[in-house]
């Protein structure tokens, strides 16, 4: 979705858009999360643009929106694939290959953490404790969870979602 037209501005309807999530919270500093929760779950991401929105709705300084933003890594200020993947490196996953997983899946959609591959399908992100330590290493499409996890397992995982178009 473009949500940005001429000089990076966003476009009225997104404009709008904003402007109704922060009225639904009541336009309160104190919302911030949830905003930019509803925001992120409506544009996918939170680009500078949309931020910057939702500091003059609330009238809220920009920087800390954007700290809110690049503190919780839940928020991503980048696309995500439409079938975002996260490999768990918390401690428990990490001593159990974790760091593996994240060379094979690199390997194979061709991309680095952070990245989102060029049809927009898959990205991957590592983050820090899923809470399923027991199913060490773990990873996470979109929300469902795979426990115990290998390197050979990472063709089968992908090949469920490349199948669906």
């Amino acid at each position: 979705m473009s949500i940005v037209c001429e000089k990076d501005k966003l476009q009225k309807q997104h404009q709008l858009r904003i402007k109704e999530i922060c009225q639904g919270f009541g336009g309160e500093h104190s919302e911030l999360i949830n905003i930019l929760h509803a925001c992120q779950g409506y544009f996918g991401y939170l680009p500078a643009e949309v931020q910057e929105e939702i500091g003059m709705q609330i009238n809220m300084p920009v920087s800390k929106v954007f700290g809110v933003v690049t503190f919780y890594s839940f928020f991503t200020m980048k696309p995500k694939g439409r079938f975002p993947i996260s490999i768990c490196t918390g401690t428990a996953c990490y001593v159990r290959g974790a760091d593996k997983l994240v060379d094979e899946f690199q390997r194979e959609l061709g991309i680095d953490v952070g990245q989102t591959t060029g049809d927009g399908k898959f990205s991957i992100s590592t983050l820090r404790c899923v809470g399923a330590c027991g199913l060490a290493p773990v990873v996470m499409v979109g929300d469902k969870t795979y426990g115990h996890v290998s390197p050979n397992k990472v063709k089968k995982i992908l090949k469920e979602y490349k199948k669906e178009e």
